[in-house]
């Protein structure tokens, strides 16, 4: 499960890049039930913060990266940016955005894997993150797909120190890596990597993708928001064995998410 300690190697932050920032918060807003907090505009740059019963749950920006595609971005907490990046560069890695200071906030840094997955570190001040997660309407889960998952966990284990355990999937459907951040029990796992060809990574142009699994109360209820804002449905609502019911959908503009209404405890 997440949490809001973040330990080093947890998902702390996501933020979503969209070409029309007022569409796109009108969107969540009616999915998620959030409430977009706009900082205004500052140098070119258009943007704010989305609230959750009053807690923030993500940000939100215009997409100004030419020829990017509209997506949401994850990013991880790290004790030191710097570090971090230099690792990241020694793994293979690329840097897209070098190590930054945001005020009192924190220090921040983006980069692609040596695929082309692209994620982020945050590398707390004040902000520490976001401020619910695992309730529905917040983050649940962080997941990437990519062609090489063995490569994957081969970078991201030495960038974060994560620790992987494979789940066979139903139906013959290949191998599901379940994240936890280093030295944590499997109670603590935040994410997975799941495997499949280049061919079905077409969103990104055949390079692995993150996206953000967002918690629900009703999946199909959510689903039908999806659809009746502008969005589609790429999977589901399908049923997954002791996980919940989960469905893949893109917003108006094309980024990716999962909407799950877990399985209860017990």
């Amino acid at each position: 499960m997440i949490t809001t300690d973040f330990v080093p190697g947890s998902p702390c932050w996501l933020d979503l890049g969209a070409p029309d920032v007022p569409a796109a918060a009108a969107f969540y807003g009616a999915v998620l039930g959030w409430e977009y907090e706009s900082m205004g505009e500052a140098e070119g740059m258009e943007g704010g913060m989305f609230r959750k019963d009053g807690k923030i749950v993500a940000g939100l920006g215009r997409l100004t990266e030419e020829g990017a595609r509209s997506a949401w971005m994850l990013y991880y907490s790290v004790a030191d940016a710097d570090d971090t990046t230099e690792t990241v560069k020694r793994a293979g890695g690329t840097v897209r955005v070098a190590p930054m200071q945001l005020d009192e906030w924190g220090r921040m840094a983006q980069y692609s894997d040596p695929l082309g997955g692209q994620f982020a570190v945050w590398q707390p001040g004040t902000s520490k993150g976001v401020e619910l997660v695992d309730e529905p309407g917040s983050l649940s889960w962080t997941e990437l797909y990519t062609s090489d998952a063995a490569a994957a966990k081969e970078f991201y284990g030495g960038v974060f120190g994560w620790q992987f355990s494979d789940m066979e999937l139903p139906g013959g459907g290949g191998a599901y890596a379940v994240i936890t951040p280093a030295g944590l029990p499997d109670e603590r796992m935040h994410g997975g990597v799941m495997g499949m060809p280049a061919e079905n990574l077409a969103l990104a142009d055949g390079r692995p993708y993150w996206h953000p699994v967002f918690a629900v109360a009703d999946c199909d209820a959510a689903v039908a928001k999806v659809t009746a804002n502008g969005g589609s449905v790429q999977m589901g609502p399908e049923d997954a064995e002791g996980v919940g019911r989960l469905a893949v959908c893109l917003d108006p503009a094309g980024a990716d998410f999962v909407l799950l209404t877990p399985v209860a405890a017990g």
